[in-house]
C-alpha cells in the first residue's frame, strides 16, 4: 500500500485477507472453497469482493494462463492495526500495546509482524 492510511477492513475482508496471509497468491476459487464453510456465498459473490478489494489497493489481480491470482498489497500488520487501535480504544479503552501483547500470547502474529504492528500504531499516533 503506497500511502500510510490504514485499511479498515470489513469482516469478510479481514476473511478473505487471512487466506491469502496464509496461503500468498491464490485464485478467487480456492479463496472461495475456503471461505465457503464460513459464508453461505455464491463464487461470484466472492469474486465480487476480492475485485473491490482490488480497487481499494488490498489485492493484487493478475492473469495467470486465463485465471486471475489475487495476492495481498497490505502485510498481515497494516490490515489488523485499525482494527487493533479501535478495539484498544472503543472497547477495552486501553492503550493498544496491552492489545498488541495478546497477539504475542496467542501466536497469531510474528515477533517481526507485531514489531511492525506497534510501528504502524505509533505513527498513526503523530
Amino acid at each position: 500500500m503506497k500511502d500510510r492510511t490504514l485499511p479498515e477492513l470489513s469482516k469478510s475482508e479481514l476473511d478473505i485477507m487471512k487466506i491469502l496471509w496464509k496461503d500468498g497468491r491464490l485464485s478467487a476459487r480456492e479463496v472461495h472453497d475456503q471461505i465457503s464453510p464460513t459464508y453461505n456465498w455464491a463464487y461470484s459473490t466472492t469474486k465480487t469482493i476480492m475485485d473491490r478489494m482490488v480497487n481499494k489497493n488490498l489485492l493484487s489481480r493478475r492473469n495467470f494462463h486465463g485465471v486471475f491470482l489475487y495476492e495481498p498489497l497490505i502485510t498481515k500488520p497494516m490490515g489488523l492495526a485499525k482494527l487493533v487501535r479501535n478495539f484498544a480504544d472503543h472497547v477495552l479503552e486501553m492503550d493498544y500495546g496491552s492489545v498488541v501483547s495478546l497477539f504475542a500470547r496467542s501466536k497469531a502474529l510474528t515477533p517481526k509482524e507485531i514489531e511492525e504492528l506497534c510501528k504502524l500504531l505509533d505513527s498513526q499516533n503523530k
